[in-house]
């Protein structure tokens, strides 16, 4: 039987707490806490579109477990990011603190832009 977390919804916290003593966190959280997107709804529906590669496989579910040393490939506005999981991170902190939970293997240039669909 699933236990509440006192907000209303199932697991939560507690989940959260035993994934992180494990080296492990939510690809969607992951992408919120690294500021890729600008909401964890919108970082898990990037999940569910099958359009993220975690070391070339295809993911589609958001509750994927992301470890560091994982390289994630997927588009990104105009680009297609190809990111190093350094850490994993506990909260959506400011920029600097974002940036220090991974490495950009293929930073965004002009000359890397997807091509515009017709």
């Amino acid at each position: 039987m699933a236990k509440e977390n006192g907000k209303g919804g199932v697991g939560g916290d507690d989940e959260d707490a035993a994934d992180l003593a494990q080296g492990r966190l939510r690809l969607d959280k992951w992408l919120w806490y690294a500021r890729f997107l600008k909401s964890r709804s919108l970082a898990a529906k990037l999940c569910g579109s099958g359009t993220i590669r975690c070391a070339g496989t295809p993911i589609t579910k958001a509750h994927h477990a992301v470890r560091p040393g994982d390289v994630l490939t997927f588009p990104l506005g105009n680009h297609i990011r190809v990111i190093k999981v350094l850490a994993l991170g506990t909260r959506r902190g400011p920029a600097p603190e974002a940036q220090a939970l991974y490495e950009d293997l293929s930073p965004p240039t002009p000359e890397s832009r997807l091509p515009k669909s017709p």
